[in-house]
Parts: structure tokens; C-alpha cells; sequence
């Protein structure tokens, strides 16, 4: 937490941004729709001091601040953190992603399900270190819903079984981490494809989008221009296989310190996953099996993935719901006691609190970047330079994704607001189809490197609770290998554009 001397200048500086905010026209403002470079402030503001001091929960409301400092709206609770807290959205995060995540690890705790599924996936499949992170990286490219789910489902799975071959947790989190988002937009079998159909099926793009259909066939073609997809999954893939020549000096210090016992996490480092759920605490007299860990995720998979088969909609709250259930009447069914049950259950959920309120306060942040025109303000500055050199459009619209999608923590909020506006540019300085493909491959790795890097993703957090890893330490060894593999497809994209406009 900052000093008392820095108290001062937080309060001073907050002062002179809503003496500063109150002088600008209103009308001006409702016209283009955003504060000017105000509107980045919040989110710049709560990523610099998350870099700074590592205090996520510190950086997060101080943007907060900043926002109701900004816009006039003093009463920060009233304006923005109970309409943000009171959305669907976050009522779907604490219910399934925490408390039932929580919940899943708690009764998993207390029955000794994960520990026992790691000791026999490390006699039988887990041979060493790089065995466990291969194995981590292919459990990641199965469940390649994307986001949340993913994280969640890899995380629990292989934690275990990495903690045994002394795997960090920064290496974990970075394999969960990206396997998630990347994986999914690059193996389409899931909602992504009609999510961003839905953006682009709109009037100035019917030329070429006729239709959901159509919207698709875009999205499909695009993946092999996904580059940054395409190579942060080849990444990691080498990571997990100890073949790729370069991690970073963060991420080495990592892996030496697990290889040479000095611990999973980094010295004074405050995991995301707390003391309740780090070791097995097993009811006295239980005797763990393979179907402990089993049956509830065969329950969580089957729920979510067969109705996703046949309707096209996933089951996800239902899934993740009955797999708690499901593990508790296993567990009581094979001896133990209904009190020790739900005494687990609770201890899980005790054990993902941090993360509850690390979550609600992104949220929070999130929405407000989208009010204050965030988005919007990136957009409009950069539209008249791309005009004139079309060639560099693909990488400067990665880079913008990438700035927002960085900013509020979230690819889809991301596509959502730049897809409408950056395909109908696209189109309009060049009809060429290959350009156009181009821009959407952009377009789609940008958002998801933000969202795979941000210490405000839902993503982000996820995989660094799921594998008992601390945000920070997490941010701060997977951000070289994602800005890698984000410059590296730049890269190309300049020089394919540049090509297709000699």
C-alpha cells in the first residue's frame, strides 16, 4: 500500500483531474463520445500502479476513483461499483467461475479426488517436468472454449499433477493462460464464430458479408491470418516441450527456482489460490479414488459440452453447478460425513475470495472504460493515418486491439467495438478479399492478446487462481512471450499488406 506521502499526491492529483474534467463542454464530449485522452486515464492509471506496486485491488479502485473524479460522479459505490456488480455477468462469475469453481476445489480438498488423480496420472502418464507441462498444454488445446471456461476446467485439472513435478506457477498459469483464448479462435468448435458473425452482419459491410452465414465463412478464412493465435499456441506448445530458446529473464528465474526446490511460487509472492485449497486436507477415514476426481468432471464436460452439440448453446452454469453436487454425493455416498462435505464446499469458497473481489472491481473497470468512450477515443485518432498508408492498417488495427482489449481486460468487449468500425475501413480503402482477411486475422489475434495478458482479464485472473499463482508474477513472466509473438505478427502483416499494394 502506498505511504502516507503518497496518499497526498493520490488525493492531489485526483483533485486536478475533476478540476481539469469539469472544464471541458459537455456538448462536446455527448458529440464524439468520449473524455478525450481522459477516457484512457482509469485503465492506464490501474495498470501502471498494478506494474508498480503489485497491488491489483489497490490499482483497480484507485481507476475507479479517477473515473467518478472524471465524469462528476463522486459517489463512486452508487454509480459505478453496485450498477457493475448488480450485472448479469458478474452474478454468472461469482455463482459459477468462483463459488462453484470454489466449491468444486473445496470438496476435491476434502476427498482427496485431485491429489490421488495426480499421483496416478503421475505413475502412469507424468513421467517428469516436461511431461506435466505437455500435458498441461494438450488438456488446454481439449478444452478450447476460450476464456473462462478454459482456464478453469485446465487450471484444476493439471495443478495438481504440475505441483508434483515441481512445475512453478508461473509456467502453469502461462500454459493455462495460453491455451484459452488463443486456442479458441484458432480451432473454431465454439461460440466465437457466432459471436463475431453477429458483429460484422451489419449495412456497410453487405457487399461482402451477405448474411450470419457469410459472417462465418470470414471468420473461418481468417484463421490462417490469425498470427498471433497461430503463434502463441506454437509458443507455448515449445515451452511445454522445453524447446523454445527463449522465455525471459522473469520466466527463467521462475523455472530455475521450481527446478531447484526453492518453491512453486516466487518468495513473498500472494497466490491467487489460498492456504484452504494448497494441500489436501482429507476427512479422517476417507479413502480416495479415481472417480472422486473423475465423475464430477465427466458431469461438468458432459452437461457443458453435449447440449453445445446438439443446440449449439453450452450448459455452463448447470455444469459447473452439478459437478459440485455431484462430487458431494459421491463423496457422502463413500463415506463421508454430510458435515465434512459442506465444510469443504465452504473452505473452497473461502479460498477463491481475492479473487471474487479482484474480479468484481475488473468488471467494474471494465464498464467504465466502455462509458467514458475508451474505445472510441483510440479509433478516431488513428483513422485519418491509416488513410494514407493503407498498407500498415492490419498491424496498427492489432495494436489498437491490443491497446483496448488491454485496457478493459476483455476480447469480446474488444471486438465488439472495433469489428463495426475497422472492417468497414478496411473494405473501404481496399475491396481486395486477401486485404480484408488480412485485417480480420488482425483484428482477432489483437483483442486476444490483451485479453490473455491484461492483469484485469477475467482470463487472466482465472488461470492464475485455478493454478495457485500470483496475478502479478503471472503478468509479469508471460508478458515477453506474448509482446513476442505479437511483434512477430506485426510483422507480417506489414509485410503481406505491403505486398498486396505494390
Amino acid at each position: 500500500m502506498p505511504s502516507n506521502f503518497s496518499w497526498i499526491w493520490l488525493l492531489l492529483g485526483l483533485a486536478g483531474v475533476a478540476w481539469y474534467a469539469g472544464s471541458l463542454d459537455a456538448n462536446a464530449i455527448a458529440a464524439q463520445g468520449h473524455y478525450g485522452w481522459l477516457s484512457l486515464l482509469p485503465a492506464v492509471a490501474a495498470l501502471a500502479i498494478c506494474f508498480l506496486t503489485r497491488n491489483v485491488i489497490f490499482a483497480l479502485f484507485t481507476g475507479i476513483m479517477l473515473a467518478g473524479a472524471i465524469t462528476g460522479q463522486y459517489n463512486i459505490i452508487e454509480h459505478f461499483l453496485l450498477p457493475s456488480l448488480g450485472t448479469r455477468r458478474y452474478a454468472e462469475i461469482l455463482l459459477i467461475y468462483l463459488w462453484a469453481l470454489g466449491g468444486l476445489l473445496g470438496i476435491w480438498n476434502r476427498n482427496g479426488g485431485a491429489f490421488h488423480f495426480a499421483s496416478w496420472v503421475s505413475q502412469n502418464l507424468v513421467k517428469s517436468r516436461r511431461s506435466a507441462k505437455f500435458f498441461t498444454w494438450m488438456m488446454g488445446v481439449i478444452f478450447h472454449q476460450g476464456g473462462t471456461i478454459s482456464t478453469v476446467l485446465t487450471g484444476t485439472t493439471v495443478r495438481p499433477v504440475a505441483d508434483r513435478e515441481n512445475v512453478s506457477h508461473e509456467e502453469l498459469s502461462y500454459i493455462v493462460d495460453s491455451t484459452a483464448s488463443p486456442v479458441a479462435t484458432i480451432i473454431p468448435f465454439n461460440v466465437w464464430p457466432f459471436y463475431v458473425a453477429g458483429l460484422i452482419t451489419i449495412d456497410s459491410l453487405s457487399p461482402i458479408v451477405t448474411g450470419q452465414e457469410s459472417a462465418i465463412g470470414w471468420f473461418m478464412r481468417s484463421i490462417p491470418f490469425n498470427f498471433y493465435g497461430i503463434i502463441a499456441v506454437t509458443f507455448t506448445f515449445l515451452f511445454a516441450i522445453d524447446k523454445l530458446p527463449w522465455v525471459g529473464k522473469t520466466m527463467q528465474t521462475a523455472i530455475d527456482r521450481a527446478r531447484s526446490g526453492g518453491g512453486l511460487n516466487r518468495p513473498g509472492s500472494q497466490p491467487m489460490l489460498s492456504d484452504e485449497l494448497a494441500d489436501a486436507d482429507v476427512a479422517e477415514g476417507y479413502q480416495p479414488a479415481l472417480i472422486d476426481f473423475f465423475l464430477p468432471i465427466s458431469v461438468l464436460l458432459s452437461v457443458a459440452i453435449i447440449p453445445w452439440i446438439i443446440t449449439g448453446q453450452p450448459k455452463v452454469f448447470e455444469a459447473f453447478s452439478l459437478a459440485v453436487v455431484s462430487a458431494m454425493i459421491l463423496s457422502i455416498s463413500r463415506g463421508m460425513s454430510v458435515a465434512d462435505a459442506f465444510d469443504g464446499v465452504v473452505n473452497g469458497i473461502k479460498g477463491v475470495t481475492v479473487g471474487a473481489i479482484i474480479l468484481g472491481l475488473a468488471v467494474t473497470l471494465g464498464v467504465i472504460s466502455d462509458t467514458l468512450g475508451a474505445s472510441s477515443f483510440i479509433i478516431q485518432g488513428t483513422s485519418a493515418v491509416l488513410s494514407q498508408v493503407p498498407y500498415i492498417l492490419p498491424a496498427v488495427l492489432m495494436l489498437i486491439c491490443m491497446i483496448v482489449s488491454f485496457s478493459i481486460g476483455s476480447s469480446f468487449g474488444t471486438y465488439a467495438v472495433v469489428f463495426p468500425i475497422a472492417l468497414p475501413l478496411a473494405y473501404a480503402i481496399s475491396p481486395e478479399p486477401l486485404f480484408f482477411t488480412l485485417n480480420f486475422g488482425a483484428i482477432m489475434g489483437g483483442a486476444v492478446f490483451g485479453d490473455q495478458c491484461s492483469p484485469i482479464s477475467d482470463t487472466t485472473i482465472l488461470s492464475s487462481l485455478a493454478c495457485g499463482a500470483d496475478l502479478m508474477d503471472h503478468v509479469f513472466t508471460q508478458f515477453p512471450l506474448a509482446m513476442t509473438a505479437a511483434g512477430i505478427s506485426m510483422l507480417l502483416y506489414t509485410g503481406i499488406a505491403f505486398f498486396i499494394f505494390l
